[in-house]
């Protein structure tokens, strides 16, 4: 079942719900085999499986296309999914990926700052949590702009597509720190 998301807008970017004609453009980013894996998913292998990756995976969940406004090219995901570990709380994990050549340069920031704002003052969540692994110091960088609070570390608590298990780092933002950071105007 598709899930429709709204259209969010950013000073750079437009977060839209995805095509499968976004599959080539997916691809072209989640082929890199810098991107998926710090994700803990395998570098896609044809088009074809990105358009499945999107029929299955990205069109029935809260996930948006991530649209460069300049170029108007998919150049990454983010998405709202279901927080496994507090099932009964009003809460999402946050989770995103960025193609390469636009590292470093305040998009995924610009991104999840937005959808943050969309999870607290639209779907009225209670909590915000997001994971990312030890090695993944870009995320982490962006997590702590973002203004989440550091949890702990699940040792041995990921598979990855390899069969692999890492560590995982957990952080969360309540909704009285959310408020708190919009405030301090923080998350604008």
């Amino acid at each position: 079942m598709k899930i429709k998301v709204p259209t969010l807008e950013t000073e750079r970017l437009i977060l839209r719900m995805w095509s499968k004609k976004d599959a080539p453009e997916l691809y072209e980013y989640a082929k890199n085999p810098n991107v998926g894996p710090h994700a803990g998913w395998k570098p896609h292998a044809s088009v074809h499986e990105s358009r499945m990756i999107i029929s299955q995976l990205f069109l029935t969940n809260m996930c948006w296309a991530i649209v460069d406004k300049e170029s108007g090219k998919v150049i990454g995901s983010i998405g709202l999914e279901e927080d496994k570990f507090r099932p009964d709380i009003k809460s999402k994990e946050l989770g995103y990926s960025l193609a390469e050549d636009h590292w470093k340069k305040g998009i995924m920031t610009e991104a999840a700052k937005r959808v943050i704002r969309h999870a607290f003052d639209d779907l009225r969540l209670d909590l915000l949590m997001i994971k990312t692994g030890d090695a993944n110091i870009r995320s982490q960088r962006v997590i702590e702009k973002c203004g989440f609070t550091y949890e702990g570390t699940l040792r041995k608590a990921y598979l990855l597509f390899d069969r692999s298990i890492r560590e995982v780092r957990c952080y969360s933002m309540l909704r009285e720190e959310y408020d708190k950071l919009c405030e301090e105007g923080k998350l604008m």
